[in-house]
């Protein structure tokens, strides 16, 4: 269902710490928008064959119902075959399983397809029944490693437990690379700046209680080499570790060095990156979700270097108005960098409402954009500037 065009407002609230971007000065919706599945947690990497491939959970895509909680958690693999985003089929690859002990559940994360071989992480959450605090945010376990575009899988040599960066989420612990994705350099890594492969996680450092699966205080930056004998070892990773004197950035293999990529206290959520290749921009999508039931903000920053500095896009509130994973797939970017599709899932304490009778006490949510759903939405988008 179509809508007219609209440019989302831009409400920073006080305290913002990002210069509004001369370049990139806001989004405007154009209305066309499509949603496949009734699954969240959709982070599409560009493939060398052309296809995008995406981890998925909680719901169901095809014969596949999938769900990331319980005593052995399992998520799901799905390819996306299509250059028209209002024309997709989305085929489900199966399950996988992995015990989430000593937590209460094992997500998706970071998604990778390089040279063929799909690298697929998980992150834990602590599920404690603990009032709002019930999904705290664990650690990034490792990745599982397919050769074969997700048919068969070789498991994480890491365990919940023993995970890759031995963070914990336990006994009011703080992770800092809690669900780290991959930055979308285009199909098969093309724009990787030296070949390697970052990715950004949310985490926190204070002790206070809002860092959360949709919430924290912290961005990270980490890189690595993408081969199958790298990807799991915590040694062969280099760690942002802010800038010298000047403006030069500081890597550093010593996980105890690393520092935050960009900071504003309770509004670092999950967050995702892409580079928008004929912009010449690194476009952050961050969501800040605190206290996790209800409406949720979807702030953009925009940086000519994938370790910033970083200028305010957007700060849309309510969007979603519960949207959460918003990222922006390389594969669907214009040829002059200015039109593109937000993927992202929405709305899901209504279908946890309608379906299951849980969340009462939370308000039946708006849906703003038109076709925000609890599935693989995606909006069409233009960049303004």
């Amino acid at each position: 269902m179509s809508f007219p065009r609209k440019v989302w407002p831009s409400t920073p609230p006080d305290g913002c710490p990002f210069p509004q971007s001369t370049d990139v000065t806001g989004i405007a919706f154009t209305g066309r928008n499509a949603a496949y599945t009734a699954a969240d947690t959709w982070y599409p990497s560009w493939a060398s064959d052309g296809n995008l491939y995406s981890p998925f959970t909680d719901g169901e895509v095809g014969p596949w119902p999938v769900s990331s909680n319980g005593v052995l958690a399992a998520t799901g693999q799905a390819k996306i075959e299509g250059d028209d985003p209002l024309n997709l089929e989305v085929v489900g690859l199966g399950a996988t399983f992995g015990p989430p002990a000593p937590y209460g559940g094992r997500y998706p994360c970071g998604s990778l397809v390089k040279d063929g071989i799909w690298y697929y992480g998980t992150y834990c959450l602590d599920e404690s029944g603990r009032g709002l605090n019930w999904d705290v945010l664990g650690p990034f376990v490792g990745f599982r490693i397919s050769r074969d575009f997700g048919h068969t899988w070789d498991d994480t040599p890491h365990t919940p437990a023993e995970p890759i960066f031995g963070e914990s989420g336990k006994q009011n612990s703080k992770v800092k690379i809690g669900a780290p994705h991959f930055v979308d350099f285009g199909r098969n890594m093309e724009h990787s700046p030296d070949g390697k492969t970052y990715l950004v996680g949310h985490g926190a450092t204070s002790t206070h209680g809002d860092l959360s699966w949709i919430s924290g205080d912290q961005i990270y930056l980490i890189r690595v080499e993408p081969t199958p004998e790298t990807i799991n070892d915590a040694t062969a990773y280099e760690f942002y570790a802010g800038t010298d004197g000047s403006v030069q950035s500081v890597w550093t293999r010593d996980f105890a060095a690393i520092r935050p990529l960009v900071e504003w206290r309770e509004r670092c959520g999950c967050v995702t990156m892409t580079y928008d290749a004929p912009l010449g921009k690194y476009l952050l999508c961050v969501t800040d979700g605190w206290p996790t039931t209800g409406t949720m903000n979807t702030w953009v920053l925009e940086s000519d270097a994938v370790t910033g500095p970083w200028r305010l896009v957007t700060f849309m509130e309510k969007f979603g108005t519960q949207a959460y994973f918003v990222n922006l797939p390389s594969k669907f970017i214009s040829a002059d960098g200015r039109t593109a599709w937000l993927c992202y899932a929405a709305n899901f304490t209504n279908q946890a409402q309608e379906k299951f009778r849980v969340y009462e006490d939370v308000p039946y949510l708006d849906v703003d954009p038109p076709g925000s759903t609890y599935a693989m939405c995606l909006q069409e988008v233009q960049l303004l500037g």
